[in-house]
């Protein structure tokens, strides 16, 4: 699996447990990388910066993909599928040197993975309009 690819799964694992925990994601970032063996991966760096990064922007980015998901609240959204949302968007608006294209992808990717049958459809349609808004 590649370097980024697995950040963006472990920074799914902590956005996870910390919508489900009803806590900071910082706080849960901390508590994971107190368990983490040294020497770090290499991807942990990424994975830090998603989680600071989509926990910074969260109000922003939750606005948007409310505003893209018709008929579906962030809160009916499964909990995976929300948080794939959350750092696909985060880096589709605010991490350049990442292809929106390839933000869609993994995010579809994952979906396809670990979460419902219909989630990478659902996903890269609501990632799709919103990379389109985030172009102009």
């Amino acid at each position: 699996m590649p370097a980024r690819r697995k950040a963006r799964k472990r920074a799914l694992d902590v956005l996870y447990e910390a919508d489900l925990r009803d806590r900071p994601p910082v706080e849960v970032l901390a508590s994971y990388l107190d368990r983490i063996e040294r020497p770090r991966p290499e991807h942990i760096g990424y994975t830090v910066s998603l989680v600071e990064g989509v926990a910074a922007h969260l109000s922003r980015i939750d606005e948007v993909i409310a505003s893209y998901t018709e008929g579906w609240t962030l809160d009916r959204m499964p909990v995976v599928d929300r948080n794939l949302a959350r750092i696909a968007v985060y880096e589709l608006l605010y991490v350049d040197e990442i292809d929106d294209a390839v933000a869609i992808t993994e995010a579809v990717e994952l979906a396809r993975q670990m979460s419902t049958d219909d989630s990478p459809r659902f996903l890269n349609g609501v990632l799709g309009r919103i990379a389109e808004y985030a172009t102009r």
